[in-house]
């Protein structure tokens, strides 16, 4: 178990009394020069709840917020989900219809923002039928701590307290729900279970600058707040905010293989201390061996943890443990590790049966962080989360004999040329290990001899000139051949979406224009 005073609740009602009382006078929230203890938070939260209820929300009302991490969005989460009011945070890079498509899909009835999206909010507020109010985040807490603190029936542990919206590259993004229980039972099993990298000393620091519209950001939070430790928030993600948190007093901190590239190729990062870093935990794309190998190196003395999940499982299902991880790299430094005490995964054919060990398929999982349903979308629900209460991910993947699952990457992307499947991201990771190429997105795109062929979208480094054909021998030297890129395309960028994820379908878009169809 953890050192000193640990507790297994699952709301965050219960946790902010225990912890409110245990270390009253630990930072829990802090930003810039803003510090909120457990004690004030408790009272602060309480106080919120008061301010909420005077505007008419209740139990089961969707409140939004609209801006870049901040404690201020924090404190609202936490005192929406302790009187059953659920939270939607909205991504600030998406751009105006995608937010007013989420307000209105919500019903929100207050919407609470930054103080650099107030106008933003109050227009598009203004356009949807549902009409909700706009308050300015820090206007709001000052508002409250002047309050009552407010009397209420906090939620049923299985009622949803959280909203996220998916990501989604095609279409309108589903809103996940998630309750108390899903946030926190996870965390719990794993301290029975003895993780070791689950659990947190006093005076550990957890850093958040992940967007808070996604699991891997909010889930910080929820981490910080369920172990009693210090939540050192930045308003979005940059590589020297990283870099000067780790050297300052981070001790654990999340971060995406695109955001990990630029911390550790800053040129800072040759002269920053690491040793106050405990645990780099890392996710939400695939990892090229070769820049995992490069962070280990540069972080030596943290210990590694690779997370895989999905907003619809509440983010972590499987880890891969720093003892798996080697400055030398190994077999399972590829992989997304085991399944986490409480979460079950199997890979299963088409016909929804499991397949034998070895044999590529799709990722399922059945855990009690598993939402419960899509907001409104009873239908998607159900394509999603079968009878049995398994989540099918998408995913494709093979398990080995220890339970190690490799994701090879989504279905939908698999490429199929000459009818051999290829998965794009076996295929970038052997290109990435070039020493002139920053970053790599596998496409198909069309061909009238294989169906499909393989193109490499490539970003070089600074300073360098790649030969395409160059590209595609180093390539075959690592990955059958029917697998390495036919063509190679040198860009400037990869488009990305909110969440930081590589946009496939608009690098592909362009080459099926006219087809009549596509054949992945």
């Amino acid at each position: 178990m953890p050192k000193g005073s640990h507790h297994d609740f699952i709301t965050f009602d219960d946790i902010l009394k225990f912890w409110a009382a245990e270390r009253p006078n630990t930072v829990a929230v802090e930003q810039e020069d803003r510090v909120t203890t457990f004690a004030e938070t408790e009272l602060l939260t309480r106080q919120l709840i008061a301010l909420l209820q005077a505007h008419g929300v209740g139990k089961g009302d969707r409140i939004a917020w609209l801006g870049k991490n901040s404690d201020r969005h924090c404190l609202l989460y936490m005192a929406a989900a302790r009187m059953g009011a659920v939270m939607v945070p909205i991504g600030w890079r998406l751009a105006p219809p995608e937010i007013a498509y989420i307000l209105s899909d919500t019903e929100a009835k207050l919407v609470f923002a930054g103080e650099e999206f107030v106008d933003t909010a109050l227009q598009l507020a203004g356009e949807i039928p549902s009409k909700p109010g706009v308050i300015e985040a820090s206007m709001a807490v000052r508002d409250a701590s002047a309050m009552e603190p407010a009397e209420y029936e906090p939620p049923h542990q299985d009622d949803p307290v959280l909203q996220l919206y998916t990501s989604g590259t095609t279409g309108n993004p589903k809103g996940v729900q998630l309750s108390n229980a899903n946030l926190f039972i996870l965390r719990n099993l794993g301290n029975e279970a003895g993780v070791e990298w689950n659990q947190f000393d006093p005076d550990d620091c957890v850093y958040f600058a992940m967007p808070c519209a996604h699991i891997g950001g909010t889930g910080l939070i929820n981490n910080s707040i369920a172990n009693g430790v210090r939540c050192r928030i930045d308003a979005e993600f940059t590589p020297i905010g990283a870099l000067e948190a780790i050297e300052a007093d981070a001790t654990h901190m999340f971060i995406v293989p695109a955001a990990l590239q630029m911390v550790v190729q800053h040129p800072k990062a040759s002269d920053t201390d690491f040793s106050k870093l405990k645990y780099l935990m890392y996710g939400a794309a695939p990892m090229p061996l070769e820049l995992l190998k490069e962070a280990v190196k540069t972080m030596p003395n943290a210990g590694f943890v690779q997370l895989y999940g999905m907003t619809e499982t509440t983010g972590t299902v499987t880890a891969l443990a720093p003892e798996d991880h080697s400055t030398d790299g190994n077999k399972r430094m590829r992989s997304a590790g085991r399944a986490v005490p409480g979460a079950e995964i199997q890979i299963r054919g088409p016909d929804n049966t499991e397949l034998p060990l070895g044999e590529i398929g799709e990722v399922c999982i059945k855990s009690p962080s598993n939402t419960a349903g899509y907001w409104k979308l009873a239908e998607a629900t159900a394509s999603t989360i079968d009878a049995e209460g398994w989540v099918h991910t998408g995913d494709a993947a093979i398990m080995d004999e220890d339970g190690f699952v490799y994701i090879q990457d989504r279905i939908k992307d698999m490429i199929i040329s000459g009818g051999e499947n290829v998965y794009p991201a076996e295929v970038e990771s052997a290109i990435y290990g070039h020493p002139a190429i920053a970053e790599v997105a596998v496409i198909g795109i069309p061909s009238e001899k294989w169906g499909e062929e393989v193109k490499a979208c490539i970003v070089c480094k600074p300073g360098h000139d790649l030969d395409p054909n160059e590209v595609i021998a180093y390539t075959r030297e690592r990955v059958a051949a029917f697998k390495a890129p036919k063509t190679i395309d040198i860009i400037p960028e990869m488009p990305r979406n909110a969440s930081g994820k590589i946009l496939r379908r608009q690098l592909r878009d362009p080459y099926w224009e006219g087809q009549e169809r596509q054949v992945s």
